[in-house]
């Protein structure tokens, strides 16, 4: 008889702490082995640096987890806010310090563009935009298998934008950077608006699984945020 042959594939579970500070939603999340155990966000301005600890501290504690059972921390790269992403960043790589476990970064608009395409059932465009400031937003477009059509990069809109996708497709444009777009291009029949949608630590966590599994991860020392452009003050001039 012919030796039978089991082959057992191993594959790397892990329980995985996301952080996203990049717009004025702040969340955090814990997912282990790609499902979420919890998530937690807030919408107050101006306090992600004093609330982000103690929303950690919440979220674990309400999972009866230590800091130390974690195997890694994801944070939302940007783009996005200058002040809100320097503090989501510098609060991952604190704990990876800390704890000695890797850092995963992940790609804002590629976790918004996941979190629609879950329900994108009409093979529609996503268009992920995030406000910067006055007609200016953060965009990248992605198709329903979540690959990148068109890149990141920062868009001033105008009737002609983004054209060449309306012309033969659907788009689904998110984030509260659609909340400028849509009266400006409020004649198109195939751009529909999901404005209240903000990124969210939940999509972070899961992208952030497939990047653990395929060990995709930062250089805690060196890694930045993904500022896309310089920051500018809106502080007064001084006299």
């Amino acid at each position: 008889m012919g030796a039978l042959i089991i082959i057992i594939v191993l594959y790397q579970m892990a329980l995985i702490l996301s952080l996203e500070t990049s717009t004025k939603v702040c969340s955090v999340a814990v997912h282990k082995d790609g499902d979420l155990l919890s998530v937690y966000e807030f919408r107050v301005e101006r306090s992600h640096s004093k609330l982000i600890t103690q929303a950690i501290s919440f979220l674990l504690s309400g999972l009866e987890l230590k800091v130390t059972d974690l195997d890694a921390i994801a944070v939302s790269r940007g783009p996005g806010s200058y002040t809100g992403l320097r503090i989501g960043v510098s609060t991952a790589k604190g704990l990876c310090y800390a704890l000695e476990k890797p850092l995963i970064s992940v790609d804002t608009l590629a976790a918004m563009a996941r979190k629609v395409n879950k329900f994108n059932f009409k093979d529609s465009l996503v268009c992920p935009m995030i406000d910067a400031r006055r007609l200016e937003v953060y965009s990248a477009v992605y198709n329903k298998s979540n690959e990148t059509i068109s890149p990141v990069s920062a868009v001033i809109l105008n009737e002609s934008s983004f054209g060449e996708f309306l012309s033969s497709n659907e788009i689904i444009f998110l984030g509260d950077g659609a909340a400028k777009f849509e009266p400006i291009v409020k004649h198109a029949d195939n751009a529909f608006f999901l404005k209240s949608e903000n990124p969210s630590a939940e999509y972070v966590g899961i992208i952030a699984e497939e990047k653990f599994s395929d060990k995709q991860f930062e250089d805690v020392a060196y890694f930045e945020p993904f500022y896309l452009k310089d920051f500018i003050s809106t502080g007064s001039t001084p006299k």
